[in-house]
């Protein structure tokens, strides 16, 4: 099977021969990542500032993540009507996808990122506080920013359908270490029904989805089930059980996970990583597909050994076969 069959059959519970696989060299993967390019036009008015109005900044000159955003462009609502959001509509954004997409010469899964970045770019736009605060103090002016980030996933999304995208992903943390980040109550009605939009779109062309979400997420994945996700990319599992996730979740959601990055990436021995990426294919693949097997392509920022990385990997390989 090439990647597109394998990673399609084990989003979909249909016997894929083995785990698909997103490692990195020499053990290979069976994705092939492209992404939406930058609007041409645009350029920053300031150091830092990204198509978005959001301004980040490094934390120290050590720091080896993304930085953080100590610039809130709509930290007030009075900016809301005036405010410019980033055109996904133009055509060169989306030029160099033919001419990349035409070199997937052995048929791997083409996965696109698309800009569906609900609590995270809320969160940028409007500051920590106000985006916690919202769902109480602004609900109306919530929803309406919600809905106009919701069409710009939208419009990308109908631009990238005719051209053989298999799947798309966004990111968005919902969860601290030991529960969500907001009340289900609050998910379901402010956030469910616009990722439910957006992957019924794309379930209408055809297309896989995809959500990375960390931290501990349990109360809110029956939410992204019903609102038409496919398959969670978790590098977090340890703070939630495997066996629990898998109880509760499996043959519903595939798992896309490398061993847990927080832990036994960081505090365990080589047994221990080789041993639990055994335990997410057992758990996760035990329903005739429901997992694939990767790596944290940050490995510096989160202090992943070589030897755990070569270990995780070879065992991913080694092992990941269905019965």
């Amino acid at each position: 099977m090439c990647g597109r069959e394998l990673v399609r059959r084990a989003s979909s519970f249909n016997g894929p021969e083995r785990v698909p696989k997103d490692l990195p060299d020499p053990w290979g993967t069976d994705f092939y990542h492209v992404g939406i390019g930058a609007d041409p036009s645009w350029k920053p008015k300031i150091e830092g500032e990204d198509e978005w109005g959001c301004i980040w900044r490094k934390v120290s000159p050590y720091d080896k993540t993304m930085g953080q955003v100590k610039g809130h462009p709509l930290d007030d609502y009075s900016k809301l009507e005036e405010f410019n959001f980033p055109n996904y509509d133009i055509p060169e954004r989306y030029k160099h996808l033919p001419e990349q997409l035409a070199k997937n010469e052995r048929g791997k899964f083409v996965l696109i990122g698309i800009p569906l970045s609900l609590i995270h770019r809320l969160d940028y736009l409007r500051g920590n506080r106000n985006a916690m605060t919202d769902p109480y103090r602004n609900p109306r002016e919530l929803k309406a920013l919600l809905q106009k980030m919701t069409d710009i996933a939208l419009v990308s999304l109908e631009r990238i359908a005719p051209l053989g995208i298999d799947g798309i992903i966004s990111c968005d943390d919902w969860g601290l270490q030991t529960r969500s980040l907001i009340s289900p109550q609050v998910f379901r009605r402010f956030f469910k029904p616009f990722y439910k939009q957006v992957y019924s779109r794309a379930h209408r062309h055809g297309m896989v989805t995809l959500l990375h979400s960390c931290g501990h997420i349990t109360e809110l994945l029956d939410d992204l089930i019903e609102a038409d996700l496919d398959v969670i990319q978790m590098d977090q599992q340890q703070n939630m059980g495997v066996e629990n996730l898998a109880e509760q979740f499996g043959g519903r959601l595939c798992f896309w996970c490398p061993v847990d990055i927080q832990n036994t990436m960081v505090k365990g021995t080589l047994q221990d990583v080789e041993q639990y990426a055994r335990k997410l294919i057992e758990y996760f693949g035990a329903y005739d597909g429901g997992f694939m097997c990767k790596w944290y392509g940050s490995p510096a920022a989160v202090g992943h050994s070589q030897e755990k990385i070569n270990a995780m990997s070879g065992a991913f390989v080694r092992y990941g076969r269905y019965a």
